[in-house]
């Protein structure tokens, strides 16, 4: 899964636009919010069907008539939890926000149901194993179908809501850059405005200028545009406050973006203090809480414990493959940094040929251009010492699958930054001190979003925002994200 556009137009500007895209913003919303509810009512209908059929195939019998009469209602009760938690439409969640809302909902859903039954005392009739069949099948199914009819709205140009951006400056360009690329958050930049008097004409990342807050109101109240969302984090706190002040009287949604992105994230523990009538802000990186450290552990061991069992056959043709191609050894250890600089050997099948390193050297030094590339990326995009079942291992990631065995070890996770070379010490500069500090992982957040195309500084950038981001629903959501890359084979060399 991506977070990228995925053929759904920013602005409309030529007249074949999408059919989503001529509705107004009522009536696009009203169809918007009425295909997610519907696929909802369905899919949970469906799949209660499916765990009748299942116990008649199990030779269960049919299930009881309290089972029967209790699907409707607690349909409704799950698809009620998830309107009051946002999920409809749910324009500006991210994937792992929305993740987690939906699990919320479907054990709220589950709790609301089995205590019903027991103020009813209609536990002995209500099977227990369609209820758990049918929250199991949910949980997995309604994110998947959630994901993929919001890929077919943005499409059809119905998933976006208008919202203007005030700020024209740095902070605000770059999340005109944000909004437009991650079209996943469904809000689509329509204006630029600025609390400068003098207009400025022309584009801002591609969307116009149209002058002041003033302006802005205006616009608010003849297009329905209810979301204003602030990128002056230099501005004073006195003009800031007449600002907002100022856009609650049109805005029904006002979002500041503060100058907090090198100390915390969305899912960074941001706590409100009140300090007696002084606001303050307290941030708390969850991945280094010992406890979390604990949890990811368990689910790390479990997960790879029954995931290598299945993938074992798959592990001995691969090895076979690779020493029927080349001969020599079938793995390939190097030494890699892991938590707390500790160095490790990470396993991986073996792609290139015996004498790799010796060539490397060889073709840097004979070379200006590939050394250049390495420099930046560190591997090479065409790398001639690659054997041809190495190339296919590594276009599928495939390479990698032996470090199960690390995991298993405790010296890698299957999710986390990625696991750095000693050389790399002192390129990796001051995020080292952050990086260190947890399990380096088998996938990560480069590795589904830049991939090979990210540079150097980029990845690193990116698993230092892992560390202050963690949160076991962005491992879920990175683990989801990998399988997608993996299948696609996108951007892998």
């Amino acid at each position: 899964m991506t977070d990228e556009a995925v053929a759904a137009p920013a602005y409309n500007k030529s007249a074949s636009m999408p059919v989503g895209s001529r509705l107004r913003s009522r009536q696009r919303w009203l169809v918007v919010v009425a295909s997610l509810v519907l696929s909802d009512v369905l899919i949970a209908l469906a799949i209660w069907h499916a765990t009748f059929v299942l116990r008649n195939t199990l030779g269960l019998g049919p299930p009881s008539v309290a089972t029967m009469v209790s699907a409707v209602p607690n349909t409704i009760a799950w698809v009620g939890l998830r309107a009051a938690l946002g999920l409809y439409p749910g324009y500006g969640l991210g994937y792992v926000e929305e993740l987690r809302r939906q699990t919320f909902a479907l054990l709220a859903a589950l709790a609301i149901t089995t205590v019903f039954a027991f103020a009813s005392e209609v536990t002995d009739t209500l099977s227990r194993l369609s209820l758990f069949a049918w929250a199991l099948s949910l949980l997995l199914v309604a994110p998947v179908a959630r994901y993929w009819l919001k890929r077919t709205m943005m499409r059809m140009g119905l998933w976006h809501k208008p919202v203007v951006v005030v700020g024209a400056q740095e902070a605000g360009q770059r999340v005109l850059e944000l909004l437009q690329r991650v079209r996943y958050l469904g809000l689509q930049p329509v204006g630029v405005y600025d609390n400068r008097v003098a207009p400025v004409s022309g584009e801002i990342e591609g969307v116009p200028y149209r002058g002041t807050l003033t302006d802005a109101m205006v616009l608010a109240q003849k297009a329905q545009v209810d979301t204003a969302i602030f990128a002056m984090p230099n501005m004073p706190r006195e003009h800031l406050a007449e600002f907002m002040a100022l856009a609650s009287r049109r805005f029904r949604h006002v979002v500041i973006i503060p100058d907090l992105g090198s100390f915390a994230n969305a899912n960074s523990a941001v706590v409100a203090k009140d300090f007696a009538g002084t606001f303050g802000v307290e941030i708390r990186y969850s991945l280094l809480d010992p406890w979390a450290q604990r949890l990811k552990r368990v689910i790390d061991v479990g997960a790879t414990a029954v995931g290598g069992a299945l993938v074992l056959p798959l592990i001995l043709v691969l090895s076979l493959l690779v020493w029927v191609e080349s001969g020599g050894p079938i793995f390939y250890k190097d030494h890699r940094m892991g938590r707390a600089g500790v160095l490790f050997s990470c396993i991986k099948f073996r792609t290139m040929v015996p004498d790799a390193e010796t060539m490397l050297q060889r073709m840097l030094t004979e070379d200006e251009e590939m050394s250049e590339e390495y420099l930046k990326y560190h591997k090479l995009r065409n790398d001639p010492r690659i054997t041809r079942v190495g190339r296919f291992l590594r276009k599928t990631s495939l390479d990698e699958l032996p470090q199960i065995w690390n995991v298993l070890r405790g010296e890698m996770s299957l999710v986390g930054p990625r696991p750095y070379l000693p050389r790399e010490y002192e390129q990796i500069g001051a995020a080292y001190d952050e990086i260190r500090r947890v399990t380096p992982g088998m996938t990560g957040p480069w590795q589904v979003t830049g991939r090979n195309h990210a540079s150097f500084s980029e990845r690193v950038r990116m698993d230092a925002y892992y560390v202050r981001d963690w949160s076991l629903w962005l491992d879920l959501v990175l683990l989801a994200r990998t399988v997608g890359v993996v299948l696609s084979r996108r951007d892998a060399y």
